[in-house]
């Protein structure tokens, strides 16, 4: 039984034919362009499964029940074949179509590589290079690690496929920049701004962050607060004309004396929950450029000397009614004691006035924007950004604690180190109607917010937040899904053909099961438990030697 979405199920019987003097092979072209030989589905059907698992990101079993109403009967099961099947056709129709894309990138003067991976705890690395230029996305793989040796062979495959780029940008990764100058040397070759400052940053501010956020966690403040605010919520329910009162009094009106018994309850349940909202402070960056375990620190501070305040004050000469306030006085005192953490908040203080100074002379990652981690950094000419630099070394290195401060003179060495893949002037290249300037992009952020996508898409999918089992089970090619949006790859890779049915029907059926078969075999697919064995010290020769045991 064959069942297609043009035609629906039916039963097919294929009559082959071979020439006896030349051996040739002669099926039904009909059937063929219909349906892989020995399949149950059409192409249409994989074409349907694959665009919705990875464009519209439905389960398997969404899949099946859009099916369904289709007249066509399939498990989730063969839903997710069909899905894999897909990517490794993509990938098999976008090898035989290099050539053309070469072709288009060169007649646009070329392409910059943008080059980044992505993972979650010790499941393979999922590495991606991407043209910035047509937004194509280029070549993936899986890797075990990200080090200069796994890197070398799939940029030499990109180098093959579509030639020398015009120019690179990555992240500061030791593998990546090695590879790079072997694979690609003399290429212009820029290292993001975002990562740049972020790995400032964390280098400048992490020693005294960590303290502040371990800090709090020991003292399980956050915990405290919002259980003695459960305590308040209460009261504040069951008197809703509070509320009312207590704006009314934030205007400078005089308050209510019916209102003057709960109104340290109000106050206290506002006050904590101000102090907790110190916690989602940021604009969508991470840390450095987000801080909200600092932000929540110094909130505790003003909620101990707002409160040492307030208990003292007798609004109805009842210290009965100031209980909520002496309740938070007294959950915040130990936390107030801790030396370490205080000291560290000054210290990080100081540190963030250097940091912001450089962040606002490299014009990136703004809270102004309001786009978060889409920001790609404020449309300033480079050459101002590099003056810009310059200026902050010269206020740095004129510090009167510059040659004490071993982290302000760390600072200005990876500033030196990296000043050459900083800032990258147009590039001029030839192309068909003449000569052109391409600027490259002065941040990563093209595949950043691609891999972010990818995760999204794994979570709207599966609810699961995080993307270990995604990196772990997922085809390496499956980013290319990304192309089908592209409307100029489209074109090139139909090649005047109506559909990617179609397309797909080109391929040869033994080239497509090598392939399927070589994509299903991942090493990765390792049970915990046995990687945990695996990982043991000498362990072949510990299970030779309890092997032997076992024997004598």
């Amino acid at each position: 039984m064959v069942s297609t979405l043009h035609v629906g199920p039916f039963r097919a019987r294929e009559v082959v034919l071979i020439c006896k003097k030349c051996g040739c092979t002669y099926r039904s072209e009909e059937l063929c362009s219909l349906v892989p030989p020995g399949a149950n589905f059409g192409y249409d059907v994989m074409v349907y499964a694959g665009k919705a698992l990875f464009l519209r990101y439905r389960t398997e079993e969404e899949v099946v029940a859009e099916l369904a109403q289709q007249n066509l009967r399939i498990s989730p099961r063969e839903v997710s074949l069909l899905g894999m099947k897909f990517i490794v056709c993509l990938a098999l129709c976008q090898q035989r179509r290099a050539g053309a894309f070469k072709e288009v990138m060169e007649a646009r003067g070329g392409y910059i590589c943008h080059l980044d991976a992505t993972c979650e705890g010790g499941n393979p690395i999922l590495m991606s290079s991407l043209d910035s230029l047509s937004e194509m996305v280029l070549g993936n793989i899986k890797l075990p690690s990200e080090n200069e040796k796994n890197i070398v062979p799939f940029l030499q495959r990109i180098k093959k496929t579509f030639g020398i780029p015009v120019a690179l940008v990555h992240d500061m990764g030791k593998g990546i920049l090695k590879a790079v100058a072997v694979v690609f040397p003399g290429v212009p070759d820029f290292i993001c701004h975002f990562h740049f400052l972020r790995d400032i940053g964390k280098d400048f501010l992490a020693k005294d962050y960590d303290i502040i956020r371990k800090g709090l966690r020991s003292h399980q403040i956050g915990s405290q607060l919002r259980s003695l605010a459960k305590q308040l919520i209460g009261d504040v329910d069951q008197n809703p004309e509070l509320i009312e009162a207590f704006q009314t009094a934030l205007d400078d009106h005089p308050l209510l004396p019916s209102s003057l018994e709960k109104l340290p309850v109000l106050n206290s349940y506002t006050l904590i929950q101000w102090a907790l909202q110190g916690m989602s402070e940021g604009n969508g960056y991470g840390f450095p450029f987000d801080q909200p375990h600092l932000a929540f620190a110094k909130r505790i501070r003003q909620l101990y000397a707002h409160v040492d305040k307030l208990k003292d004050m007798q609004l109805r000469g009842k210290w009965q009614d100031n209980t909520p306030y002496f309740k938070i006085h007294i959950a915040l005192k130990k936390i107030m004691r801790d030396k370490a953490l205080w000291n560290a908040l000054e210290q990080i203080e100081q540190g963030i006035i250097v940091f912001e100074k450089l962040r606002k002379a490299m014009r990136i990652a703004s809270g102004s924007t309001g786009r978060g981690l889409n920001d790609d950094g404020q449309n300033t000419n480079i050459k101002t950004i590099e003056c810009r630099v310059k200026s902050f070394k010269a206020w740095l290195m004129n510090r009167k604690d510059y040659s004490q401060n071993q982290d302000v003179r760390k600072v200005i060495e990876q500033i030196d180190k990296y000043w050459d893949k900083l800032f990258a002037d147009p590039i001029t290249v030839q192309t068909p109607s003449g000569s052109i300037q391409i600027r490259p992009q002065r941040t990563n952020n093209i595949l950043e917010q691609f891999f972010r996508h990818l995760k999204r898409a794994h979570r709207r999918r599966t609810g699961n937040k995080c993307a270990c089992r995604l990196l772990r089970t997922m085809l390496a090619e499956t980013p290319l899904v990304r192309n089908l949006q592209n409307e100029d790859y489209m074109k090139i890779l139909l090649n005047g053909k109506a559909s990617l049915e179609e397309v797909f029907a080109q391929i040869e059926i033994d080239t497509l099961r090598e392939e399927f078969r070589k994509a299903q075999l991942n090493p990765e697919n390792i049970p915990a438990k046995i990687k945990a064995l695996i990982a043991i010290q000498n362990y072949p020769e510990k299970l030779i030697n309890m092997v032997e045991k076992a024997v004598t």
